[in-house]
């Protein structure tokens, strides 16, 4: 049986200046970045076999 999933606590303090620094400078995939994504994802897709 899963167990629960527990709340995401917030962030006060030293672990939230320490969480806004280490992601200041997370950049966004370009439009190029994500066309690629989709494209690998779709022909995943195609060739993926399931049990049903």
């Amino acid at each position: 049986m899963a167990k629960p999933i527990k709340e995401t606590p917030f962030l006060f303090g030293k672990d939230a200046k320490d969480f806004v620094r280490e992601n200041r400078d997370v950049v966004k995939a370009s439009e190029k970045e994500k066309q690629e994504i989709t494209a690998s994802y779709e022909a995943l897709k195609e060739i993926a076999q399931f049990a049903i």
